[in-house]
């Protein structure tokens, strides 16, 4: 998927001075704080007093062992190496980590004895945070469904595009630029560009009726649509253009189109149906521009592999090991008898996915699921919490490198 990004954004400045605080009491955390040169986004926690609290994770481990699967699978291409090690992370630990937490699964172990087992097995990193001290902000993404066709027409004539066959990344699946006819490479065109020149006519993938759920589905990273004949079609990330995303959200709360408070996925749609001559005016602010692809089956992440709701983590992959296993700490929404409620949340997730605006160690985007009621909850994830990673102790690997 995906660079995919939140759609609940707190204006991070231009706060209000209250009574008589100075502007450092009331200065926003910068989550997207970058690390400093050499240091690293996790630390080993040396006292196992202060591992966190894992019983209520261990109760609730519902898709747990499908997700390592889906972990284990991307590990086991060779691609997967260049990205190791990092610090004492190494690409076999990854693997001997996963194998153990699914046979742990597979043993029938629950609740209090999976906890046991997990805290003498394993060892726990906690991500640094924006600020040192494991400060993380969660938000949410999810997966909308929308009206579509693979064919345009009066109704359908929003399109969405397949990556271009200009569009250079390199061994690691960096964007480079666009590649021109004589060989040499440039950024690749922005947003703006790329839909008023028509440069990409001829490379739709699908149609929709809505230019804003055009946008959704770039956000997102992926989108199923519902075709006119009944079908349902999943359209999966392919690539980007290279450009940073910048947020349409935070400029709607600056020009005073929105409260900060009143944001939300919901707002947007609205104001945009009730304004459809002022979509263009904020998404060309966005300069990125998301391409994607016909997939079969569930939405994939970066990994190229199925995500799945609360079990997967979209992270800043150059400082995160990819398809690690981690624990999420934090208060997140739930669907319970048809209404949603948040409530304070810890619960095992691995690290399958990429965000275009969650960069640093300070931000970490949790994928809640498919279709209306998991964009309800994604629109509602805006805390902030801990992230921790864990893996087996170097100690109890070896019958796992023999498998």
């Amino acid at each position: 998927m995906k660079p995919k990004i939140l759609f609940v954004l707190v204006l991070l400045t231009g706060l209000l001075f209250v009574g008589c605080k100075t502007a450092q009491e009331i200065e926003a955390p910068q989550y997207d704080k970058p690390l400093p040169p050499g240091a690293y986004a996790l630390r080993k926690i040396t006292d196992p007093s202060m591992y966190p609290d894992l019983t209520f994770a261990c109760y609730e481990v519902k898709d747990l062992r499908e997700g390592v699967f889906n972990s284990l699978s991307y590990m086991s291409k060779p691609s997967s190496r260049q990205f190791f090690p990092m610090a004492d992370i190494t690409h076999e630990r990854t693997v001997a980590s996963l194998k153990a937490m699914a046979e742990l699964l597979d043993s029938g172990l629950y609740g209090k004895a999976l906890n046991t087992e997990i805290r003498n097995r394993f060892e726990f990193y906690q991500s640094v945070g924006c600020d040192d001290r494991g400060t993380v902000l969660f938000t949410g993404y999810y997966t909308p469904i929308f009206d579509g066709s693979l064919q345009p027409s009066e109704k359908y004539k929003y399109p969405l595009y397949k990556q271009p066959a200009d569009l250079v990344k390199n061994d690691k699946g960096e964007i480079l630029g666009q590649k021109l006819a004589d060989g040499s490479v440039k950024p690749y065109p922005a947003r703006k560009e790329i839909e008023q020149s028509g440069m990409l006519k001829g490379q739709e993938i699908a149609w929709f009726t809505d230019p804003f759920e055009v946008y959704i589905a770039q956000v997102q990273g992926s989108a199923i649509i519902r075709t006119p004949d009944g079908k349902q079609v999943t359209l999966g990330y392919a690539a980007n253009n290279g450009h940073e995303y910048k947020s349409v959200g935070s400029q709607m709360i600056a020009d005073g189109i929105v409260p900060a408070s009143g944001l939300s996925l919901k707002a947007m749609i609205d104001y945009f149906k009730a304004h459809p001559q002022q979509v263009d005016k904020y998404v060309y602010q966005n300069p990125r521009y998301v391409f994607f692809r016909t997939d079969t089956g569930n939405p994939r992440g970066c990994l190229n592999e199925p995500v799945i709701a609360l079990r997967s983590i979209a992270t800043d992959k150059s400082i995160y090991p990819r398809a690690s296993l981690a624990v999420v700490k934090t208060r997140l929404p739930r669907s319970i008898g048809g209404a949603v409620r948040k409530s304070a949340y810890t619960g095992f997730a691995l690290d399958q996915d990429a965000g275009g605006a969650i960069r640093a160690p300070g931000r970490c985007d949790v994928y809640m699921g498919v279709g209306d009621t998991a964009g309800q909850m994604a629109g509602q994830v805006y805390e902030e919490g801990k992230l921790y990673y864990l893996f087996l102790k170097p100690g109890l690997m070896g019958p796992y490198l023999k498998k």
